[in-house]
């Protein structure tokens, strides 16, 4: 049988294009959200790999020859005319001129550590396997030979091999444990200063609020005063034997300096305290890079940020992104949820209810730098201001509350997140069918237990996708928290050891604020760039794994309560 062709006003009627044109759209974004990612993960995961170092010659025309000496980090096409009017006299046969940038490091000798070369008038390429990288708490990567090492000033080893013979490689093992021993000694200090001190300091800090607590109620007794003195005497005492042990270590670690060759030829002497971690990079197999790349992307996940946020890791703004969104999940679950069921189980619907559901809606639009704007207006200079006056007057004029902080923070984006919470809690509680409520009732219960045991544990998944929604919406916010609490770098925690352990008082680090400050207020742009897009896969990979929890969490829970909406 012959099937008749369909003309195109009736294809069009059959509604065959439109789902043609949905499929095709999903398809479209699914292809840029993963085109995006896989980006993102190039870039960012890229600059832990351990990039070979080059040395070669490098002559413009018209100038003197240099050698050179960095890390290749990416190449582009400019324009031949565009580098003419520079200034470079290139050839006028020439288009097109391949230029790669260059990180040569060692800024605390060239004033800059990137420089771009046109890759034409590079000569003499070649990959020394004795020539290092090292990696330090300041002044960014040192690249050079080494020369010798030495402890309290008398050399201990040396070489003026800069191939692998082995005096060289002898030197280099000398150079490696005297890095291991300063690592040791660097930790005893931080342990020491950031642990030890800072809870002598904690502790002095409440001897002294305590003194002016009771100085200001008149129960400053001379029994009191002596009190305080015998405790701040012990902390005194403490801190001196720290002091003295800082003082020891510091001693130690400053033995051990190593003389390094530049490439422009030049010597320094340099203090191997300064150094992180050294590595030759055109000596590892492929083994040595992969255990040396997952060591650097734990130090990323699990250390402090350093060098203006451009070195290191980003484990505080991990921590303090985390806890922002939990304790923001705390505050703005049982509100929501609240909200949603007087509005759909309690109060008449009528004028008054639409209006305030239009109400929550539009609060779902409103940008979120206007919540940031209310946040510092009444939660900081309003209720914290408030809170110092009648709870922390011995601590005035320093705020306590009175400042942006992890609450004032998380309250915000619980004010900005609540209406996602009220519309899909009342979404579920309007999916449940009449008659289970009538049976519920019918069968003795009264309004209150049919809510709590039968309505909301039906509505529980729908809950459940209005968390989802806020958090991936709180945890990638940044305008409300540059105003309200978030700050470039945090001296601590605001989860630590010290009474009350949960300081939510404290300014804290954050993961969307940290790509913002490395991306756009570093003063090394270029070496931030690859942390800019490491920082926000990692974003992106924690906002997923909390989402996949909440998802666990309702699936679980919908599965559990299947049997009650049959």
């Amino acid at each position: 049988m012959k099937m008749k062709k369909k003309s195109v006003s009736e294809w069009v009627k059959s509604g065959d294009p439109w789902v043609w044109l949905n499929a095709g759209a999903v398809a479209i974004s699914v292809i840029m959200v993963i085109g995006l990612l896989l980006l993102i993960a190039v870039r960012g995961l890229g600059h832990f790999w351990p990039a070979d170092v080059v040395e070669a010659r490098y002559e413009l025309p018209g100038t003197q020859a240099y050698n050179i000496v960095a890390e290749r980090v990416e190449s582009v096409e400019v324009p031949a005319a565009q580098l003419r009017e520079a200034g470079i006299d290139i050839p006028d046969h020439h288009k097109l001129m391949q230029r790669t940038l260059m990180k040569t490091g060692n800024r605390d000798i060239y004033g800059s550590d990137f420089r771009w070369v046109i890759d034409e008038y590079l000569t003499d390429v070649k990959r020394p396997e004795m020539l290092f990288t090292a990696e330090r708490h300041e002044w960014g990567n040192l690249y050079g030979y080494l020369q010798s090492v030495k402890q309290d000033g008398q050399v201990v080893s040396e070489t003026n091999d800069t191939t692998p013979t082995e005096s060289a490689l002898a030197t280099w093992a000398a150079f490696e444990s005297s890095i291991d021993r300063a690592t040791d000694i660097f930790d005893e200090i931080h342990e020491i200063e950031k642990g030890d001190i800072g809870k002598i300091n904690y502790g002095l800090e409440r001897i002294r609020l305590e003194q002016r607590r009771l100085e200001l109620n008149g129960e400053l007794t001379p029994a009191a005063v002596a009190d305080l003195a015998v405790e701040r005497s012990q902390y005194d005492e403490e801190y001196k034997l720290l002091q003295q042990s800082l003082i020891d270590l510091y001693a130690k670690i400053n033995r051990d300096t190593f003389v390094v060759q530049a490439m422009d030829g030049t010597v320094h002497e340099l203090p191997v305290a300064k150094i992180v971690r050294a590595y030759r990079a055109n000596a590892m197999n492929f083994g040595q890079k992969m255990a040396f790349y997952f060591a650097k992307l734990g130090e990323f996940l699990s250390a402090e940020p350093r060098e203006a946020n451009t070195e290191g890791g980003v484990f505080p703004a991990i921590f303090g992104t985390v806890m922002m969104v939990l304790l923001m999940t705390v505050l703005v679950t049982p509100f929501g949820v609240v909200a949603a069921v007087y509005l759909r189980e309690y109060a008449k619907q009528g004028v008054l209810t639409r209006i305030i559901r239009i109400a929550v809606n539009n609060l779902a639009g409103v940008p979120s730098i206007v919540y940031g704007v209310f946040g510092l207006g009444f939660f900081i200079y309003f209720l914290g201001s408030g809170i110092d006056q009648a709870f922390f007057p011995e601590a005035l004029p320093s705020p306590t509350f009175g400042t942006g902080g992890l609450m004032w923070a998380s309250i915000t984006l619980a004010l900005l997140t609540v209406p996602v919470v009220i519309v899909a809690t009342e979404e579920g509680l309007s999916r449940i069918p009449r008659n289970v409520r009538e049976g519920s009732l019918a069968l003795g219960a009264t309004k209150a237990e049919t809510l709590w045991r039968v309505i909301l544990p039906m509505a529980s998944p729908a809950i459940m996708t209005g968390v989802i929604l806020a958090v991936a919406r709180a945890a990638g916010e940044v305008a409300p928290l540059m105003l309200v609490g978030v700050v470039k770098l945090a001296p601590s925690l605001p989860l630590d050891g010290n009474y009350p352990y949960i300081h939510l008082d404290q300014k804290f680090m954050h993961l969307g604020f940290h790509i913002y400050d490395v991306g756009f207020q570093s003063p090394n742009v270029e070496a931030a760039r690859p942390l800019v897009y490491a920082t926000a896969l990692l974003l992106v990979v924690v906002i997923a794994l909390l989402n996949l929890a909440a998802v666990t969490i309702r699936n679980h829970l919908r599965e559990k309560y299947k049997s009650l909406e049959m």
